[in-house]
This record gives structure tokens, sequence and C-alpha cells, in this order.
């Protein structure tokens, strides 16, 4: 499991772009300046799954949405570099999802105009996403060979991990 808790460069990049949520015409995420400490992210999944035994060692969460839902690198490939893990999203009413595969997806999902919580959730039928031409260009610059829509990005998330709710359900108590 990666141990560096350091913000990767792409990430920094994508983060240090303003998101605007323009009353849910936006993106509803704030990111974090770095990482939340072991301790932070332990006390989080312990709250937000009501399991004192768990640690928030499978986590490295680096944003939220306006009602308190996390997102971050879930560390479910062994020995793989934190920009291959999955991106996913923990919400503040139990809503789960991995909203991209990877760093690279993810830079492509924000650039389509979809924040985690757009990403994981379906709540707002009338919701429509715009690109985003900073994050195009974040996503153009790190991950240029790996561009594809927003919708692709999250289908293939959804299709390689169909069991992450079940997965993080089974933890709660």
């Amino acid at each position: 499991m990666p141990t560096d808790r350091r913000l990767p460069a792409a990430l920094a990049a994508a983060l240090a772009t303003p998101f605007e949520y323009n009353g849910g015409d936006g993106i509803d995420f704030e990111p974090f300046p770095a990482f939340l400490s072991a301790e932070e992210t332990t006390e989080w999944f312990r709250a937000w799954t009501g399991n004192a035994e768990l640690s928030g060692d499978g986590f490295r969460l680096f944003g939220q949405d306006g009602s308190g839902g996390y997102t971050g690198f879930w560390l479910i490939r062994p020995s793989r570099p934190l920009v291959d893990q999955p991106v996913v999203f923990l919400g503040s009413e139990g809503e789960t999802g991995v909203v991209a595969r990877d760093l690279g997806a993810f830079l492509w999902l924000l650039a389509g105009g979809f924040g985690p919580w757009e990403a994981a959730t379906s709540y707002d039928p009338d919701w429509t996403p715009s690109l985003h031409h900073e994050l195009v260009a974040v996503a153009e610059r790190f991950a240029a060979d790996r561009q594809q829509s927003a919708a692709a990005v999250i289908e293939q998330a959804t299709r390689e991990f169909p069991d992450f709710d079940d997965t993080i359900m089974e933890l709660c108590r």
C-alpha cells in the first residue's frame, strides 16, 4: 500500500483549480489542501461506519462535498502506486461509489463537469454538467493519452468495482 501522504502533482494541479457550485449548477466539491492525516482518516471512517475496530489506512482522503461526504483514493490495488488506485466517494447520507478507476480518469471526470458527488449519485435529473476548461487543461497536461468522457469514466469505474457498496456496507455496524 502507498505510504506517501503527499498529493500527486496532477491531483494538486486539479485541486488548485476553483470549483464553483453556483447554487447547484456546478461541481459540489471542496478540495483539501493536503490529504487528511492517518488519524483524521481513521476517526472519520470509524464514525462513518460506526465500527470502532477499523482504521482508515485503506483511504487517502482529499476532498468533500457540501454535506460532508468524503472523496479519496481507495487503496485496493496492492503494490500499485497511489495514482493507479480508484477514486471513491463516501457520502454523508451513506451514498457510495467508485467514481474513477485511477487519477488520470478522475482528471477527465472533473474536466467533464462532474464532481465525485455528481458521479456517485443521480439525485438531480435536471442537472447538466458543463465542461470545465481549466480542468480540461490539467487533464490534457497530465493524462492526455487517456482522454474520455465523464460518462465513460463513471461506467468503467462502476463496471470494474461493482461490489464497492457491498464491501463498504459489510464494514458498517
